[in-house]
Parts: C-alpha cells; structure tokens; sequence
C-alpha cells in the first residue's frame, strides 16, 4: 500500500521522499501522511526484534517509495555506535513508572533518536528525485535540535546546515554543543529574541518566494530538521512501539493490556509521533502532555482555545519553552476531518490575531489527550523525590513530565502501566539537576565543577558528549537580529 503525503493547508500530494526533500510544504502547511498504516504483525512478534529491525518494520509503513535496501541502509548507518547501549533507547523502571531513555545517542538528547537518520534520508531522497541542488537545512532550535541536527548533517556531502538559537534562551552546555560544533557546512547563529522568534523568521524564510528563487539560482534549496519535516517524525514513532515491545519482552505488560505514555512537549512533535503510534493500533490508553510553565498546550487541551498572547518565560527546561507549538498543526488537521481550508484557516487566526478556538466537535476528538503542566517548584520537588526513593536522576525536562504524570495519576486513579519519555541527559542541564537534589553543592561552582558534582551523587559515568565539549574550541560567534536573519543566510551561502 503507497502512503503519501498532504498538506494540511491545501490538496498538494506528495510521495515521502519528496516531503522529506522538502520539509514544509509550498503553502506553508506540513506534510501528513494520508492515512495512517496499521501494525500487522503481533505484538508478541515485535517484542522479539531489534531496535533496527522494529525501525524498518514501522518506517516501511510509512516511506513507502523507499527501497528496501535504501530504508536498511538508512536504518544500519543511523543507529549505529553514536549511541553507547545496544538497547539504543532502554527503558528504566523507578517508582513505579518506565522511563524511556532517549538521550544515549551522540547529542545526549532525544532529538538524536530521529536527527541520526534524517540525513541518511535526506540524502536517499535527492537522489530519489534527481536533485542537483544542494540542500540547506535551515533550523530554528530551542536548544537539542540545532546540536544534534548539525551532528547528524556535519560534513555531508551536498549540504549546508544554518541553525538559529535564542541566545539567552538555552542552557550553557547547551550553547558550547552548539558553538563548538565542527564540520565546515554547519553554521550557528544567536538571536537577539526567543525560540518562536527564530521559528517564526525560519518560516517565513521557508515561505518567501523572491528568496527561495535567488537561492534557486544559486544552487541551492530549502529544507528542515525541524520536527515540522515528516522524516524527523516518523522515527520518534519507532520508539513508542520499541518501548510497549520491552515491555511485553520483560513480562511487564500482557499482549494488548493498555498503556499511558507522558511526554514532555514543547513543538508537539515527540507527542504526536505517540498519537501516530497509537493510531497504528498501539495499545495505548492516554497521552500525557506536559507543559511547562510556558502552558499553552495545557490550557488548549482544558480549553480548546490556542492562545499564545501570554508571558514569555525563560525556565530549567528551555527546550519546551514555546508558545507556538508548530507540530499542533497536524493534530488539528486531524480532528477538523482532514480538512485543509479549516486548518489552514485557523493557522491564519493564529498568525494573525495570537490565538484560535476549537469546535466542539474537535475538542470532543482530543479524549486521548490529557493535558497539564508543572511549575519550577514541583519539577525541582519531583526530581529531589524520584531521587531520595530510588537513587534514579532525571534531567528537568524528563522532570516536567514525572510531575505531570504523578498529578494526572493522583487526579485520576489510573493505575495503567505508564511509559515517561526522557528527552536529555540530566548532565546536559547539571546547574538545574544539582540545585534540585544537592542544592547546598551549588553555590560556586561552574557548569563544568557541577556535572563532576552530578557525577558524583548519579553514580553514572559522564558521557562523552559532555567529555569532549570541556576543551572544544568555540567556533562560532555570529550574533543576529532577527530582523536580519535572512541576510545571515544569504551572506553563509555566499549569495549577493
């Protein structure tokens, strides 16, 4: 069966490697695949495969103009020995929730799980549709994108790699990932604003005709390692049905029992792919999304108004620090019927007024999501907690997560097996994790003396990612308006 790929703004079709080559679509919409495969084979047979072998088996599914032999080759170059367990993402049981760890790819952040691969697909893609253009990954990110989409692009061949980020809006380690980054096609750039600043502007990029020409022109085109591209989504779908197989492989969980799976949500992309997973007929009862204080998708799922015209607030979880949750999109193309002109309407109230009111039609098609979120104090609480009881330590985005979890359980009763996504490494955001558990061992000290502080009270080794940034030359420094952003691009790519 041929899966192929919608706008959510008009009728445009597209095959998946065409949508993968192009990332957003023409008329500003994201691709989405025009219906939904199936999970055919029993679960009991997906809990005896591979994390690479159960990465073909959903992936088939969904990017059916790939060969088998191009979709392997992806597969077998992506999840490789960047990551540092054969598991590539294992699943940990503490107090009484499995905690799916995302983070043990290169980046030490989820967004390695899907970014490891992209490029492999981007690349298949080109040649799939003869394109002699060069490819450049324009990205905004709010913190893990940008590293990981650069590890994964640097020194492509036939592509360049532009990654925007707030400057005052991601931790530090964050930022020296980034600035250290080698390979001489990848480009850093700090704004002077927020991450849906940069978003916003890399968008508009994206949908500027007179500027996608005079790249054109130049040999260049477009695309993303955003979550807004189809081919970073489909592999996070991959570990939602890898984390319900372990279970079923451990005897956690019976074939077909329900369970819940939390995610720490910001663009709504990681969520999403377990809504896929879900409508691919996962067993899975409820999905949790967690909101920072930044609530906006906790409010739409009480509300079933979007609103974004709200405070912006810097917290110890950055990269959910968004207002505008692009991958929302999707979502509401689905519940409105598939009907782009409805969408496309209501992304034009969101763009021009700051906000959009569901049907309640529509919100009565969002009963499979529960949405809440955590404040500074009870994510900080709910680490310190997890901590003292188990000796586990979870990074403050993982933390969101746990927190809204264990209100959604206490408000509810659900007793349902429940899978939390652990999106980082709690070394890559040591400063917060510290001054959660061991907050007298802060006062002082530098990014640096704290992740040996963390190394300490974890027990765990310190990862390689966090190793090999200590000493990395910073080889970045370019500071940008937003405003001027299109400028940056053109003056990278050499274009006057």
């Amino acid at each position: 069966m041929e899966i192929r790929y919608t706008s959510t703004r008009s009728n445009i079709e597209v095959t998946a490697s065409q949508a993968i080559l192009k990332g957003l679509s023409d008329d500003g919409g994201l691709f989405v695949p025009t219906q939904i495969p199936r999970l055919t084979e029993p679960l009991s047979e997906l809990a005896a495969m591979s994390y690479k072998e159960l990465a073909y088996t959903v992936m088939s599914k969904f990017l059916t103009d790939f060969t088998e032999e191009e979709l392997r080759s992806c597969i077998e170059g992506a999840y490789d020995e960047k990551f540092d367990t054969p598991a590539i993402a294992p699943l940990r049981e503490a107090d009484g929730a499995y905690y799916l760890e995302l983070f043990h790819g290169s980046t030490i952040a989820f967004k390695d799980m899907a970014l490891s691969i992209l490029p492999y697909l981007m690349t298949t893609a080109a040649k799939k549709n003869g394109t002699d253009k060069k490819i450049v990954i324009l990205t905004a990110t709010s913190g893990d994108t940008g590293k990981a989409a650069m590890a994964g692009f640097a020194d492509v061949p036939g592509t360049e790699i532009i990654v925007f980020y707030p400057k005052d809006g991601v931790s530090n380690i964050q930022e020296k990932q980034m600035v250290t980054q080698r390979g001489a096609n990848t480009h850093v750039v700090a704004i002077r604003g927020n991450f849906d600043d940069a978003q916003t502007a890399v968008k508009k990029m994206f949908n500027d005709r007179a500027m996608n020409e005079r790249i054109g022109e130049a040999g260049y085109q477009f695309s993303s390692a955003n979550s807004i591209n189809i081919g970073r989504l489909v592999p996070q779908i991959v570990y939602y049905v890898y984390a319900y197989a372990q279970l079923l492989k451990d005897g956690k969980i019976r074939e077909g029992e329900e369970i819940n799976i939390t995610v720490p949500t910001g663009n709504f992309g990681n969520i999403l792919a377990a809504y896929y997973a879900k409508l691919m007929g996962l067993p899975v009862k409820k999905l949790i999304c967690a909101s920072n204080i930044n609530k906006v998708l906790a409010d739409f799922f009480e509300t079933g108004d979007y609103d974004r015209k709200r405070e912006f607030i810097l917290t110890s979880s950055p990269s959910m620090d968004i207002l505008i949750s692009s991958n929302l999109e999707r979502l509401i193309y689905r519940i409105a019927g598939n009907d782009a002109k409805a969408c496309a309407a209501f992304m034009s109230e969101l763009s021009g007024t700051g906000e959009y009111k569901i049907t309640d039609a529509m919100r009565a098609s969002l009963s499979d999501f529960f949405g809440g979120f955590a404040t500074e104090e009870e994510n900080f609480a709910g680490i310190r907690a997890l901590y003292e009881k188990t000796g586990y330590v979870i990074d403050t985005h993982t933390g969101i997560g746990n927190a809204v979890y264990r209100r959604y359980a206490e408000l509810t009763g659900d007793t349902a097996k429940t899978v939390i996504a652990s999106t980082a490494s709690p070394y890559k955001f040591a400063v917060s994790v510290v001054g959660a558990i061991a907050p007298d061992r802060v006062s002082g000290k530098s990014d640096f003396e704290l992740i040996d502080e963390l190394r300490a009270l974890s027990g765990t080794p310190e990862p390689a990612a966090i190793t090999d940034i200590r000493t990395a030359p910073v080889r970045h420094q370019t500071v940008s308006d937003v405003a001027d952003m299109p400028s940056v691009v053109l003056d990278i790519l050499g274009v006057r």
